[in-house]
């Protein structure tokens, strides 16, 4: 999986592609981070992407040029290298909601470009003209499109077979299967008054699994009761899921 990220902060990269499970995943060349600083299209002294916005108010709006050259020579390094270009994907609080669905999806890209927006807006005319998709982390703003872009991009190498040490781990995370993630313990067996339940001691594999599903079904309806109302229109709750749900009511 390839990402071209633009973002006048490329050192804030090195977070992810440094450190844990994305930074292995970098250096086993299962996924490649190629980073680009508009600030090097840009053709004034003074390298400037950025200016005051039309009609007056506060923040500065980032130069419609700037980004726009910095995706043809993107693209145009994709074609030297026999790479199909995925999608742009500016980051920015008008976006759709990012989800593990959409991790999935992009995954079969192959390659994704990155906007990373910075002040108060980007120009209207490169979003109408180059992007593709805006994504959002949530309700909420930050200063940048950098810690959403890295979110995005840890989401999805988690995906990539050999990302990680077992690959069950990924298919058991929370969303995978429309749920929330069951409760996990590890030794020592007991911790204050507290004790690891003991189906999970037992080592009946059958049980562990009916036990898990249930607190999985449990939890997601207690704290994101929406999710349960998706994954039964997606028919992804079995007849004893339904009966366990209706017995908590």
């Amino acid at each position: 999986m390839r990402f071209d990220v633009v973002s006048i902060f490329p050192e804030m990269f090195s977070a992810l592609t440094q450190w844990g499970i994305t930074g292995r995943a970098c250096e086993q060349g299962l996924s490649t981070v190629s980073l680009w600083n508009p600030r090097d299209f840009s053709t004034d002294s003074r390298k400037t992407v950025d200016d005051r916005a039309y009609g007056g108010g506060p923040g500065m709006v980032m130069m419609a040029k700037p980004l726009e050259d910095t995706v043809e020579a993107i693209q145009a390094q994709h074609q030297l290298l026999d790479i199909r270009s995925g999608p742009i994907c500016l980051l920015a609080p008008q976006g759709k909601t990012f989800s593990q669905q959409i991790a999935a999806d992009i995954l079969n890209y192959g390659n994704l470009t990155l906007i990373c927006g910075r002040y108060e807006a980007v120009d209207q005319r490169f979003i109408e003209r180059k992007v593709d998709l805006q994504l959002s982390l949530g309700d909420f703003v930050l200063s940048g499109g950098e810690i959403p872009a890295m979110a995005l991009m840890d989401a999805v190498i988690r995906l990539i077979p050999g990302a990680l040490g077992d690959q069950e781990s990924a298919a058991q995370d929370s969303f995978m299967n429309g749920l929330l993630d069951y409760p996990h313990y590890t030794r020592p067996e007991i911790v204050g008054n507290l004790s690891v339940p003991d189906v999970l001691l037992g080592g009946h594999h059958a049980k562990i699994m009916g036990w898990r599903r249930q607190q999985s079904l449990a939890l997601t309806k207690r704290v994101r009761p929406d999710l349960i109302e998706s994954a039964r229109a997606k028919g992804l709750l079995s007849q004893e899921d339904e009966q366990f749900l209706h017995s908590l009511a």
